[in-house]
């Protein structure tokens, strides 16, 4: 497979000129295109340039607003709430995230409700700046039903992600992101396209038989939990923190009202974000969990969350991003007027 070497602006300049020829003003284009080339350049394919086909169906079906203008309202001393006018989620993201920080730093924890979003990212991205500035951050969404809860035959879960991320001073924040699913939908339509196999566990297909298959798992069937009943209860959780708090819809509810154009549905997110130093131990927090994390990467073998996306980080940074082109020239059939 032959791949061109990208460097980051220039990931970001095509996707924004893919996104303003189909319908997105200036500001949502460039918003998309920070968190799209960001995904590129620390290794998560399956949230860069992949999913540039949904993007851009959802533009043209008109079921996303691609002149979205966010509004962000203080509706408690520590709960923020961001409009997003039904456009995409990272500009509304963007919008909200100095009034939570503000609010976690004036009252020690706030939550920042987002809703009339069209969320199609990695979590990582939004969680990363709010620990850079200082706080810990957690992000939760939804999506439509494509986890069978524990015990079921049918999905009724979203693959509900969620991030956790934790400040470290002058060093990079520590910060994981995973699907309540046993593999990332995403990661399963990457297998599919390239021939692979996914690990049995995965999913199942549409009769409810666990399967190797990844298209199997996509046409008709359905992910699994991780670690079976207790990925079922986060994924049941997460419906209620993103859903049941902001009054968005349940992944079941998204399932009905959404076109299915490829694109993601219009839906909510649930965010908190706690400053360390106001509980109590100011002067010490960060001396004693950086006892702590120094401890787990000194152990032989244990995986460190953030690693390997700060090592792909460096590399695309030194080497430039290689896109197969085969995807480029996807993307750039978008720079094409309908």
């Amino acid at each position: 497979m032959t791949a061109t070497n990208m460097t980051e602006r220039e990931v970001q300049a095509l996707v924004e000129d893919c996104l303003t020829v189909n319908g997105c003003d200036n500001e949502n284009a460039a918003a998309v295109a920070r968190t799209i080339a960001a995904a590129e350049r620390d290794g998560c394919a399956s949230h860069g340039l992949f999913r540039m086909p949904g993007y851009i169906a959802s533009l043209r079906s008109g079921k996303v607003n691609g002149n979205a203008k966010p509004s962000v309202s203080r509706i408690s001393a520590s709960v923020i709430r961001v409009d997003g006018d039904y456009g995409y989620a990272p500009l509304a993201l963007e919008a909200g995230r100095e009034a939570l920080i503000e609010a976690a730093r004036e009252n020690g924890i706030a939550a920042m409700a987002l809703v009339n979003v069209h969320h199609f990212a990695a979590l990582w991205v939004e969680v990363e700046p709010i620990a850079e500035a200082g706080c810990a951050a957690m992000a939760f969404t939804t999506y439509k039903p494509a986890v069978v809860p524990a015990g079921a035959k049918q999905p009724l879960f979203g693959t509900n992600p969620m991030c956790f991320g934790w400040p470290r001073g002058d060093q990079p924040p520590m910060v994981f992101d995973q699907a309540s699913a046993s593999m990332a939908r995403g990661e399963v339509m990457i297998a599919a396209r390239d021939g692979h196999t996914v690990p049995l566990g995965t999913g199942v297909d549409a009769e409810g038989n666990p399967t190797t298959d990844p298209q199997k798992i996509i046409d008709g069937g359905a992910l699994l939990p991780f670690g079976g009943h207790k990925g079922s209860t986060i994924a049941m959780m997460i419906e209620l923190l993103v859903a049941g708090l902001t009054g968005m819809d349940f992944s079941f509810e998204a399932q009905k009202n959404d076109n299915n154009d490829g694109g993601p549905p219009n839906g909510g997110e649930f965010m908190l974000a706690i400053d360390p130093s106001r509980f109590g131990d100011a002067d010490n927090w960060l001396q004693h969990s950086e006892l702590f994390l120094q401890r787990l990467t000194g152990m032989e073998g244990a995986h460190v969350p953030g690693n390997r996306r700060y090592a792909n980080r460096a590399k695309t940074a030194a080497q430039g991003i290689a896109v197969s082109d085969a995807l480029l020239a996807s993307c750039k059939d978008f720079l094409k007027p309908q």
